[in-house]
């Protein structure tokens, strides 16, 4: 078995492996790093690929699966769960209508991706010629997924993106497996300790009930997938009375994940929280509701489109609201340029931002101790890859565990051939 690293290894966004046994290719995931222009991963011609495994929906992981159908008589197959297609397919249109001009591919192309999709149950092994895939549930998004592939006696496991302490929303990583020989891990957090969730939950909630109180409205950016939907949860499994709203794409999304509640930690729980939240769908409400005393939970979680540019412009005029940030903010974002200066940019200007801007850690991803707590339940000598992490949390996590671990664990580059 082989493997090549096609995406940017030390790095996080796109995300690419591709793995070859005995004439047989099955790719990792096949992701964007979406910046002004989308940056993608490196070429494979598609008529050289069996099957794409989508690991979850995120765009870093999803969003350039579609260039592998330009030609609708493709043979290639691309598996995932129900809600990693549905969700991808969510995400994949958006990103189709604000930069279609700098993709490679069109809707076209997404339709006959999902025409060729397969879908798959968590712990069902799927045979592609002689090589077996399996997914385990991932902790991460609804439906995201680790990868398990084995060929003759030589297992490789994909952690994706992973988080296996769970959430409001999603239970906890499936990390029971048999001895693996190669390990790709996610290095996001290999150096962080974030805050701990109860932590996290109960800051979030003492500060909403401080805005409201001063009759304010608070303000929640998140991502539409997940992020928006466990904050909703985390308000409504601590009994908070008051009212909560939901705009943007979050909404789309809300009516996917209702349709899985299997997949989900708490099924009631997710229910009541998004249908007695209430759905913002037109222009005349939300300028309305920015006056109410409440909570308000719409993309973008980054503020650099959406919705949420109408509502940072409204909340930020008055001190009495509050901005809660609660999702990651990359360099350059309207959101980290909100955390570090407390201004807001709108038509070129400048504003000063009145309202009381706080951040919150609510990461699905695994903190650094978490990360080796993974490392401690693998059976087997693996080879490990530290992948998916800026390059010092790869490259450092990888010499971490050779020392603590004695694996051959190193954090590769692009195009960087791996052979078992």
């Amino acid at each position: 078995m082989k493997v090549t690293v096609l995406g940017a290894a030390k790095e996080v966004g796109r995300s690419a492996f591709l793995v070859n046994a005995n004439h047989t290719n099955i790719l990792l995931d096949y992701g964007v790093l979406l910046k002004r222009e989308p940056i993608f991963p490196m070429h494979v011609k598609p008529k050289d690929i069996d099957a794409v495994v989508i690991s979850h929906a995120h765009l870093d992981h999803s969003g350039f699966v579609p260039s592998l159908f330009l030609s609708q008589s493709t043979e290639v197959q691309s598996l995932g769960t129900v809600p990693t297609f549905e969700l991808s397919q969510l995400l994949i249109e958006d990103m189709i209508k604000i930069s279609g001009f700098y993709l490679p591919f069109e809707y076209l192309d997404l339709m006959t991706m999902m025409k060729r999709s397969k879908i798959l149950k968590y712990r069902e092994p799927y045979e592609i010629n002689d090589i077996t895939v399996t997914l385990h549930e991932s902790g991460h998004i609804l439906g995201g997924s680790t990868v398990v592939v084995e060929h003759g006696k030589k297992r490789l496991f994909y952690t994706g993106d992973i988080n296996t302490r769970g959430s409001k929303l999603l239970r906890q990583a499936d990390l029971n497996l048999d001895p693996i020989d190669l390990l790709i891990i996610e290095s996001t957090y290999s150096q962080t300790e974030q805050t701990p969730r109860e932590q996290s939950e109960a800051e979030l909630l003492e500060f909403a009930y401080e805005v409201i109180d001063r009759k304010g409205t608070l303000f929640i950016p998140a991502f539409s997938v997940e992020r928006a939907q466990e904050i909703a949860c985390v308000l409504k499994t601590n009994n908070f009375p008051h009212k909560v709203a939901m705009d943007g794409m979050a909404l789309k999304a809300n009516e996917i994940m209702v349709r899985h509640p299997t997949f989900l930690r708490d099924p009631e729980v997710f229910k009541k929280a998004v249908t007695e939240a209430e759905w913002i769908r037109g222009w005349n409400r939300r300028k309305k509701i920015v006056k109410e005393p409440c909570v308000i939970i719409s993309p973008a979680g980054m503020l650099v489109g959406g919705t949420a540019v109408f509502y940072l412009q409204e909340i930020a005029k008055d001190s009495k609201n509050g901005i809660a940030i609660v999702s990651y903010q990359g360099e350059g974002t309207p959101g980290k340029t909100l955390l570090e200066k407390r201004v807001t940019i709108f038509d070129g200007r400048v504003r000063k931002c009145l309202a009381d801007v706080k951040r919150f850690e609510f990461s699905g991803h695994n903190s650094r101790s978490e990360l080796f707590e993974i490392l401690d339940r693998i059976n087997g000598n693996p080879k490990v890859l530290t992948v998916h992490g800026d390059g010092l949390s790869c490259t450092k996590f990888a010499e971490e565990i050779r020392q603590k671990y004695g694996y051959d664990a190193k954090a590769p580059d692009a195009g960087e051939l791996i052979e078992l």
